[in-house]
């Protein structure tokens, strides 16, 4: 039996085996933890290519790619790592030289450092649009090609993809100044672009073929080029994570095309940009994992499979590991018989879709929506490395809020309900869909029916899609706008999924974030639905609740829910002074700084408020939203949840998973019972959730 000690901060309670409190409020609890044995975790690698896939995964050493998560490499090798891999975010001080020129106008004759810095942004870009369009549900879904879903340990691994362009930024440079006649090159020679083509098709496409399959020696591969093919589901920017040795063979391979136009003589400025921009297209386009070449132009234009490889073509030489060699034309492999003999079929199913089919259809859809403007950058198909981590608004983020204006309007406009993540939780699908609309527009009346009018779309869309419970998640059910969900169940009396706002387990959250030996409490919100239900569960625990509210007809009605014996436990209070002796608030309305220094030094803010509170008392303690650690067997967890840690969610949407996992046939919506409260939080330490 575990039982959860009192914390120092929220989010940080004990949950290792001790001796039972002798006053504690929270009733003990169990947990079956559910690990899924390495069996399963390679099975979950291994997509329907078929056998010699799941060997192939064996070969080139899963179990040892596991044990190196650092280095990713099975035996990292000599040159590794980049030489400024330890400098994290200092590594973009290597491309200050070249803004401090363009900026100080000391660029040469060629304007070096301006094209070096187009270049550059150019290739952020297209790699920004293609993660956007593979993360993009409805652009990306029908034809995804491996089924497998991403996770923060993929994330975390190629963090580092685009120290490409601060490698050849830096070689690039070189070359100019210090081969003979690398500059003064014209606008445009279209003899170079034939030039390039020849020395693409050639050289550089054979020469890769053949380093590749080198790499694929054992001893390369468990040195080297293992750290790439950690990524059996890739996204477009896996084509650039490669360790640093590795990067040198690649650019100067890849410099080729464009050495070729320079003995030539017809090399030029163009040439450079475009050959650049098509490589970096052909790369993310070879690793987006999801179909974008039509099966019926192979079928008109045969000779096309020679020359273009196609997502599904390249997908397969990261599931069967040796075959699919190619660079971007398959022709090599033709040639020398690597070619594998499922290209087509897969081709042909990956187009015409279905794959992702299961995925398609939810038993839990979680309607979230976005909080403060900046936020809608953090949705996982708008920034990749921004949503693994908690949001939290950033100066280099600021620059970005004229977009994010444009955006607010376009979606107040034209805006829908959308996806933004897929959860596997065993055989059931998790749906988290974001209704478009911002957390200041919810306290705004005349925005209410647009709201409402989304929510029920969503929930009609849900049951479409065959859900079994939708979950309503921060304002989407606040009381004063949909009676915390009720008005839908009203409305449409004959809807089969079951409408959860989720907020009896946030109460239990609550409940349990508290100390043991606890005398009393300042309660305020002390009138929302877990405000009431922290009120008469506290009060029937024997804990003094100061609750502040102004209305003296809205305490007595709370006080008649409560048992004569309890009653008494329950105080009236109408100001924040009146608080000033108590240590422990539970906040479910927002206090301004102002508000807070009625609060005695030391105290700890329990908060269930929307937006959560500033932090201006630094001799205070603020907790968490109400949250919960999803289970180890939940899937696909790569983006946190706006400011949750990782494979943390709002315990609203704990409380929907649970719902469905229960089976319980019941709305939840309205006021909380609080007879449910314990046996919610029961249920959701039995499947497997913690405290965060």
């Amino acid at each position: 039996t575990t039982y959860v000690q009192p914390r120092h901060r929220l989010g940080q309670a004990s949950t290792r085996p001790t001796s039972p409190p002798a006053q504690h409020i929270a009733a003990k609890f169990s947990s079956n933890n559910r690990r899924s044995s390495r069996s399963d975790q390679i099975l979950h690698t291994i997509q329907s290519i078929g056998r010699p896939g799941e060997r192939a995964i064996e070969r080139v050493g899963f179990q040892r790619r596991s044990q190196h998560a650092n280095s990713m490499a099975s035996t990292p090798g000599f040159m590794y790592k980049f030489p400024w891999d330890d400098w994290g975010n200092g590594k973009y001080l290597l491309m200050a030289p070249f803004l401090a020129t363009v900026l100080l106008g000391c660029d040469d004759a060629d304007n070096w450092s301006m094209h070096v810095l187009c270049i550059a942004a150019m290739r952020y870009l297209n790699a920004q649009l293609w993660q956007m369009a593979s993360r993009a549900n409805s652009i990306s879904e029908k034809t995804r090609i491996q089924t497998k879903l991403l996770e923060f340990k993929q994330i975390d691994r190629e963090d580092n993809w685009d120290d490409y362009i601060i490698l050849q930024s830096l070689i690039m440079t070189l070359v100019h100044h210090v081969l003979p006649g690398y500059s003064n090159f014209p606008l445009f020679n279209s003899r170079g672009f034939w030039h390039c083509l020849v020395c693409h098709v050639g050289p550089t496409e054979f020469i890769y073929y053949w380093f590749h399959r080198v790499l694929h020696h054992h001893s390369l591969y468990s040195a080297y080029h293992s750290h790439h093919h950690a990524s059996f589901l890739t996204e477009p920017v896996s084509g650039s994570c490669h360790p640093f040795l590795e990067h040198l063979g690649y650019t100067a391979n890849f410099a080729i095309p464009m050495l070729g136009p320079w003995w030539l003589g017809t090399n030029s400025v163009l040439l450079i940009y475009t050959y650049l921009f098509i490589f970096d297209f052909l790369n993310a386009w070879g690793h987006c994992n999801f179909e974008v070449v039509p099966y019926w132009a192979f079928e008109a234009f045969p000779v096309m499979k020679y020359l273009l490889y196609t997502p599904s073509y390249h997908s397969l030489h990261h599931s069967r590991v040796h075959t699919n060699f190619c660079l971007f034309m398959p022709v090599y492999d033709y040639v020398y018989g690597t070619m594998d003999p499922k290209s087509d079929a897969l081709h042909a199913s990956s187009w015409e879709g279905g794959r992702m089919a299961g995925d398609a259809k939810p038993d839990v859809v979680f309607l979230a929506h976005g909080t403060e403007m900046l936020s809608v950058f953090h949705l996982p198909f708008m920034g990749r490395n921004l949503s693994a981590h908690p949001f939290r608004p950033s100066w280099y983020l600021y620059p970005l809020y004229p977009l994010a204006v444009v955006i607010f309007l376009f979606l107040r406009v034209f805006g829908t309900p959308f996806t933004a993540m897929k959860h596997r939780l065993q055989k059931m699908r998790l749906h988290v869909r974001v209704i478009p609309a911002w957390g200041v527009q919810y306290f705004v009346k005349s925005e209410h029916d647009r709201i409402n009018n989304l929510l029920r779309r969503a929930i009609r869309e849900g049951e479409e899609a065959g859900a079994k419970v939708i979950g309503l998640g921060a304002l989407n059910k606040a009381e004063f706008l949909n009676a915390g969900g009720s008005i839908f169940v009203e409305e449409m009396p004959d809807i089969k999924p079951r409408i959860v706002h989720g907020n009896t387990l946030t109460t239990a959250v609550v409940l349990r974030t508290l100390p043991a030996e606890l005398p009393e409490v300042f309660l305020t919100g002390a009138t929302s639905k877990i405000g009431k239900a922290v009120a008469l569960y506290l009060a029937a625990k024997g804990v003094k609740v100061k609750m502040l509210t102004p209305s003296k007809e809205r305490f007595e009605a709370l006080l008649s829910h409560a048992k004569p014996e309890h009653q008494g436990n329950l105080i009236h209070c109408t100001s924040l002074k009146e608080g000033s002796e108590c240590s422990q608030w539970i906040v479910g309305k927002p206090l301004e700084p102002k508000d807070q220094t009625h609060a005695p030094k030391g105290t700890v803010f329990h908060q269930f408020v929307v937006p959560p509170l500033k932090e201006a008392r630094k001799d205070c303690t603020y907790g968490q939203l109400p949250g919960m650690k999803l289970p180890d067997a939940v899937e696909g967890v790569h983006s946190a949840m706006m400011d949750m840690e990782r494979r943390c969610v709002y315990a609203c949407y704990a409380g929907a998973i649970v719902h469905a996992m229960e089976n319980w046939q019941h709305h939840e919506v309205g006021a909380i019972d609080p007879a449910r409260i314990d046996e919610t939080w029961d249920a959701a330490m039995r499947h497997g959730f913690k405290l965060c």
